[in-house]
């Protein structure tokens, strides 16, 4: 039981990591345009992410499912982009169809950012037959991380939009805004091809500098 508790505060550290934000940004976006009125919504929209992450958490965990991991977190805070996108071109909440596609894309990004809590979780597990174990403990630390994270986006929403009365649709475009522009930030640092490149310039600078000491070796000093 004592390393149940141990995995699930580690799965639940983890997604309210400040130095990992990433996926505190992913979930302030997802619920940014809800109120505590749009439970309902809002639940169905936090399950579908809850699916999404649980289903390439556990199969890569398992190693069922294998990805790069450079890929892997580098599509993260593209998922956190087209988000914050979403928010500010997206109908009002109430004016919604019954099943909007945010779900389905919730669900698919979920996927993505499942890969990427597999990560952490790999590095941690013991090699013991208590792996499923470890594996529900860590993702229901992660579900109760994110529920904090969505109630205190949900606060503010009501403390800023309720209270202070700005705008709803100015208090979400400035927040998505800002959101997409710390998530640029993420993809442009994680960019996947920046190792590769890397790599080709110092294979570069490898193969001149023979070159360049060839053509010391081989010059002739004049005196006058």
């Amino acid at each position: 039981m004592q390393e149940f508790w141990l995995y699930f505060d580690i799965g639940r550290k983890h997604i309210a990591d400040l130095e990992g934000y990433d996926h505190i940004l992913f979930v302030a976006a997802l619920c940014l345009r809800y109120t505590y009125k749009d439970w309902k919504k809002l639940l169905i929209l936090i399950t579908a992410f809850t699916i999404g992450h649980s289903i390439t958490l556990a199969l890569s965990t398992l190693n069922i499912v294998n990805i790069s991991t450079k890929w892997i977190e580098f599509l993260i805070p593209v998922t956190i982009m087209l988000t914050a996108v979403a928010n500010v071109y997206q109908k009002e909440v109430a004016n919604q169809p019954k099943f909007p596609l945010i779900y389905f894309f919730t669900l698919f990004f979920g996927l993505i950012h499942g890969l990427g809590f597999s990560n952490v979780l790999k590095s941690m597990l013991g090699r013991d037959h208590n792996i499923v174990t470890q594996l529900l403990a860590f993702n229901l630390g992660l579900e109760l991380g994110q529920l904090l994270i969505v109630a205190a986006v949900l606060i503010i929403t009501l403390i800023v939009v309720g209270l202070i009365k700005l705008n709803k649709r100015i208090y979400i475009s400035i927040v998505s805004s800002v959101i997409f522009i710390m998530a640029l930030y993420l993809a442009i640092e994680r960019w996947p091809f920046k190792e590769e490149e890397e790599e080709d310039d110092v294979k570069i600078k490898k193969t001149e500098l023979p070159m360049v000491v060839s053509h010391q070796k081989n010059a002739v000093t004049y005196h006058l």
